[in-house]
Formats: C-alpha cells, sequence, structure tokens
C-alpha cells in the first residue's frame, strides 16, 4: 500500500512564488523568444499533478561545472502524470564552446566527429524554448540542468533563464533522510540507498536502461516521477509541494 505524504520542504527554495517570478521575467527580458517562454506559464501553485503539463528534461555535459564546461547533448520527453508522450521526445547532440575531454568522451560516448557538424545551442534555441514553454521541466538532480541553460544563454543571449524544475533525485533524498548511516550502522551491516538514476528507478520495479544518454535519462527521469507520485504522493498533489 502507497503511503501518502507531503513532499514540501524537500528544497531549499520558496515555493509559492513562481507565477509572480515568471511574470517578472517576461517584463524584463529584452529577447522575444524568452519573453514568449515565460509569458506561457500559467501554472499556479494550487494546480493538482494531475493536471499540470511536464517536460522530462536531461543534459549530457563535458563536466559539473556550468561556468567550466558545456552541453554536448539535450534530451526533451512531454509527459503527464498518466502519459509519456514518446513521439513527441527530442534530442539533440549540441556543439560544446569549449573542447571535449577524453573523460566526457568515455561517460556519454559523445565524440568529436559527433560534435563537428552539430549546430551551436543558440542555434536550436527556436526549437528548444517552445519545447519547454507552459510545462514543468522535470530533472534527476537540479544543479546540472537549470544551471547549464542558464549560463549557456548568458554567453549567448547576454541574459540567463529561470523557471520551477521537479526534481526526482530530491524527492528521493527526501523519502530517505538517513539513507546514509553512520559508521557503526554499516558495522552492522545496514546499507547506504542510492538516489541515483538507474538505483532510485529499481525500487519502483521500473526496466533497467543504459545510462548516459540525454533522451533515455529523459524516458528515465518521467517514468520514475510517475512512479513516485503513485507510490508516496497522488494524482491531487498541488504542484507547490513538487516544484523548486
Amino acid at each position: 500500500m502507497s503511503t501518502r505524504r507531503r513532499a514540501s520542504g524537500y528544497g531549499h527554495r520558496p515555493t509559492g512564488d513562481w507565477p509572480d517570478r515568471m511574470s517578472s521575467l517576461a517584463r524584463e527580458t529584452s529577447d522575444p523568444r524568452l519573453r514568449t517562454f515565460y509569458e506561457a506559464f500559467s501554472i499556479t501553485p494550487d494546480t493538482t499533478v494531475e493536471e499540470v503539463p511536464m517536460v522530462a528534461m536531461d543534459f549530457e555535459t563535458t563536466g559539473l561545472d556550468p561556468n567550466q564546461h558545456s552541453i554536448v547533448s539535450i534530451g526533451l520527453v512531454p509527459f503527464t502524470f498518466r502519459r509519456i508522450r514518446l513521439a513527441e521526445a527530442r534530442h539533440w547532440v549540441v556543439r560544446p564552446q569549449l573542447p571535449l575531454h577524453q573523460t566526457s568522451v568515455t561517460i556519454h560516448g559523445i565524440t568529436h566527429t559527433d560534435i563537428q557538424e552539430a549546430p551551436d545551442l543558440g542555434d536550436i534555441l527556436d526549437e528548444l524554448l517552445p519545447a519547454l514553454a507552459g510545462r514543468i521541466p522535470v530533472v534527476h538532480y537540479r544543479a546540472i540542468e537549470r544551471p547549464f541553460l542558464d549560463v549557456a544563454l548568458r554567453w549567448r543571449l547576454k541574459e540567463g533563464i529561470d523557471f520551477p524544475v521537479i526534481d526526482t533525485m530530491a524527492i528521493e533524498a527526501h523519502l530517505h533522510p538517513d539513507r546514509n548511516p553512520t559508521r557503526w550502522q554499516r558495522l552492522w551491516g545496514k546499507k547506504p540507498v542510492s538516489i541515483r538514476l538507474a538505483d532510485s528507478r529499481l525500487r519502483y520495479n521500473l526496466p533497467h536502461y543504459p545510462g548516459h544518454n540525454a533522451l533515455i535519462d529523459a524516458i528515465g527521469t518521467a517514468e520514475l516521477l510517475q512512479a513516485q507520485i503513485r507510490h508516496h504522493f497522488g494524482p491531487d498533489t498541488p504542484i507547490r509541494d513538487l516544484w523548486l
């Protein structure tokens, strides 16, 4: 039997201010594409999760620091609480601003040959921003997608971007606050609880997918959020309890 609980407080950002924030950003931006993106936001804090249009988003990058590394691929999958729209999924390989390192090539498999003819991220903004507009992006570890896109746009547009996200990793961390056992607990055999995407999916009996492909990881993130809501929250959960 599922345990219903509130997710409030699973992050550290005030959760009720997004409509005002997006309206303010729409007024302040000088880029028409960003203005259209912000103005498309019409989700209120009381909207239930079953009514919210979402888009799972995953980036593969050359490293973990958005100020020193670059995006090399983007995967997007639109979905709702009940349905994943695979026919509308998008995947781009983009040319990074900074050179690839062998370590990142080993992780995500994207090579110099792959990016040689790839577009710059700025060249796909007319496709990327409409694909995100009006939806809540869902990520697994929010320190990647939102900060990397913000920095990437600052490089290209001289202004960044902001938007709410749902973080499936943060939800798992909220559900497993004692996931790192003490040394004494380890001696008694208690194992740490991993909140990585693949390990989190296993707890819900979701199938194993190969990792480090932006599109596959986006699909995996969408499925994980659906499972988290069904097991721990419910379709009537207000979005304010989940967005960050």
